[in-house]
């Protein structure tokens, strides 16, 4: 019997120790993304888990830590105008890319410089 991939269950973004301060404020109050409490067996390894839809986004600390500049997350958004003043408001660097046919995006950089994508399909 074959085995068959069904779906992401998440995607784990890598942090320095310390990180959850950080985490809570980028990924729970400037994305708006609601926080899992981690399993107890797991709280000890530090970061943080959230919701994304019907997947989750977890934070890990990563002991030598270096921020990813090329490998990145890219999330579907409801209202990509929103989310640009709200990236902006905070002095989050926010960079354009129309270079995909039908689909509007920007990066940002999380607060470890780890890139993030985001899009909404074009108009």
């Amino acid at each position: 019997m074959k085995s068959h991939l069904i779906a992401i269950d998440h995607v784990q973004i890598a942090a320095p120790q310390g990180c959850e301060i950080a985490a809570r404020q980028f990924y729970g109050f400037v994305l708006g993304l609601e926080e899992i409490e981690k399993p107890l067996a797991l709280q000890a390894r530090g970061g943080c888990w959230f919701h994304c839809g019907s997947q989750q986004l977890h934070i890990g600390v990563e002991r030598d830590f270096k921020p990813s500049r090329k490998a990145h997350p890219a999330f579907r958004v409801a209202d990509l105008d929103a989310l640009r003043q709200r990236l902006r408001s905070q002095q989050i660097k926010v960079t354009e890319d129309d270079s995909l046919p039908g689909v509007r995006r920007l990066y940002a950089e999380d607060p470890w410089g780890n890139r993030l994508e985001f899009a909404e399909a074009a108009d």
